[in-house]
């Protein structure tokens, strides 16, 4: 497939080279500040800070100083390490005492309500700023200011809003209610910017230049922590200035699974990255590699691998400081699982009940450098701009990552204070031997580890370059037990998952999910981009 003529490419793109350095991304202004920064000095993880920070200002419909981010990398040593910034629920957030504030706030009766998708209770402490901070402090070169610059000058100065993401900015004018909400990112209060209009998000930027100044302190304990407590407690949650200031980062070791020669990295629990790894070793159990690419068989076959993982995973990831997580990515497992697979779809449950996880947003970014770095960075504050509410005067919006909570006793993911929501945010990465790694990622809920599945097969199994293993249409399982497909699947192969019992039904191209990949083959850099997306791959 390496040879493939530009006019076959789905998106008619073809994957982007370049010796000294590469960044992908879901929107172009963003991912140009990342690569400026690689000019001027600073090193991959330098790049994603910057592009991160960036996207936060270009693409505020996916992403914020209110969520959450999380790293995956392998540096320039050949180490694959892992950052995890995201926080947990305020301590005063007993089940008991958010049911009952809840059942208040309803006017229902304790026992009927089930955590919302918006509100104070949905916002966990966010984790973005202290991410951003360490991932510059313990591994770039520049300082936080520096990389911090391109995303303030776009705040304070303006840009041209893309065309996806105008469309993505009109949920904020049902989702915010106050005023000062409305003002920080609606034309006049009022409105979606649209296509080509160039807004200005000064109030956000005036945070951004006061993190650059005085560091991730001021939002866990300054002015904006203040803001961020008074916002969510006039609303009537609990999170407090100290849960901010109590708040850490963390370093875990990455989970992963060999594939063929290959090896895959993903994040372990509260993420899914488990979830991604069961379904590829389930995958090669049943030997999915025997199946033509793109053909009935092989969707089948990975369908079902997806739908054991998801049962697994959604039974048993939570935070692990409160619950032991079973060894889902083992080879004795996927053995046991891949044992229950035959020709036909099986009727296999999956779903965090009350999650409301399976279509949240998100953005990715991957960058790779001359020194041998490559970064998977994920940024998100779950479904779109959040929570609905804004921190007072600073224009940060706040995530709704507590929908995820459960407020039943006996599910794993139940609200407890301190305790981290599941999260469905993977950022990846893949070796294909020592002088041959890879950042990936496919953003978007439950997609993200079906579409690692895809991707990873695409990439393993049938040679496939980078740009191809992003174009090609994608399936997706869904918590209705329906199989979902992109219209361009042929009508044969929608023909063969009817015979073989899937219950169809076709969705838009936005909702199977935002890829980037960067790859350091033997020193040469390249990259590919969602076409789904207003993205684009920037080498130099």
């Amino acid at each position: 497939m390496e040879n493939t003529p530009v006019d076959e490419f789905g998106s008619r793109r073809s994957t982007v080279y370049g010796p000294n350095g590469a960044v992908a991304t879901s929107q172009p202004l963003a991912a140009e500040a990342g690569l400026e920064t690689l000019r001027t000095g600073g090193n991959a993880f330098d790049a994603a800070v910057a592009t991160a920070a960036t996207l936060n200002v270009t693409e505020p419909t996916m992403t914020g100083l209110g969520g959450d981010v999380f790293m995956l990398y392998r540096d320039a040593d050949g180490e694959v390490g892992a950052m995890r910034a995201c926080g947990g629920a305020p301590s005063d957030a007993t089940r008991e005492q958010v049911r009952s504030a809840i059942a208040d706030e309803q006017g229902l009766g304790r026992d009927t309500v089930a955590m919302p998708e918006t509100g104070p209770h949905t916002v966990t402490v966010p984790g973005t700023a202290r991410g951003w901070e360490a991932t510059v402090d313990e591994f770039g070169r520049l300082s936080l200011a520096e990389v911090l610059e391109p995303a303030i000058e776009y705040a304070m100065e303006g840009y041209p809003v893309t065309e996806v993401i105008a469309d993505q900015w009109t949920q904020a004018e049902t989702l915010f209610e106050s005023d000062h909400a409305r003002a920080a990112y609606l034309v006049d209060g009022e409105r979606a910017p649209e296509p080509g209009e160039t807004v200005r998000l000064q109030r956000l930027g005036e945070s951004l230049r006061a993190i650059a100044e005085e560091g991730a302190d001021v939002v866990y304990e300054g002015y904006i922590a203040e803001a961020i407590a008074e916002e969510i407690q006039r609303a009537g949650g609990f999170l407090t200035v100290e849960d901010l200031a109590d708040f850490e980062v963390e370093y875990p070791d990455p989970v992963s699974v060999e594939y063929g020669d290959a090896t895959v990295y993903e994040l372990p629990p509260n993420n899914q990255g488990l979830i991604a790894l069961e379904a590829l070793a389930i995958a090669e159990e049943i030997g999915v590699d025997e199946y033509e690419a793109g053909s009935a068989a092989r969707i089948h076959y990975l369908a079902e691998a997806m739908k054991r993982a998801f049962h697994d995973g959604h039974r048993y990831i939570t935070d692990p400081d409160f619950e032991e997580i079973p060894p889902l990515a083992s080879e004795k497992w996927a053995q046991k699982r891949a044992a229950t697979v035959d020709g036909t779809a099986s009727d296999v449950s999956f779903g965090v009940p009350e999650a409301n996880a399976e279509d949240a947003d998100t953005v990715l970014l991957c960058v790779g450098d001359s020194e041998g770095n490559v970064v998977s960075y994920i940024n998100s504050r779950f479904a779109g701009f959040g929570s609905g509410l804004v921190a007072g005067e600073t224009g940060i919006a706040l995530q709704n990552r507590g929908a995820s909570f459960s407020l039943n006793p006996d599910h794993p993911n139940r609200i407890e204070p301190g305790k981290r929501p599941f999260h469905t945010l993977i950022p990846a990465i893949l070796e294909r031997g020592p002088e041959d790694c890879s950042a990936f990622g496919v953003m978007g809920g439950y997609m993200q580890p079906q579409g690692h599945l895809q991707t990873l097969v695409r990439l393993l199994d049938d040679g496939a370059t980078l740009q191809e293993a992003l174009d090609v249409p994608r399936w997706r399982y869904r918590e209705s037990g329906r199989l979902a497909i992109e219209a361009r699947h042929s009508t044969a192969v929608q023909h063969g998952l009817l015979r073989r019992g899937h219950e169809l039904e076709v969705l838009p191209p936005g909702m199977f999910g935002g890829a980037q990949i960067v790859r350091n083959r033997e020193g040469t850099l390249s990259g590919a981009t969602e076409p789904r997306k207003d993205g684009t791959v920037t080498t130099f």
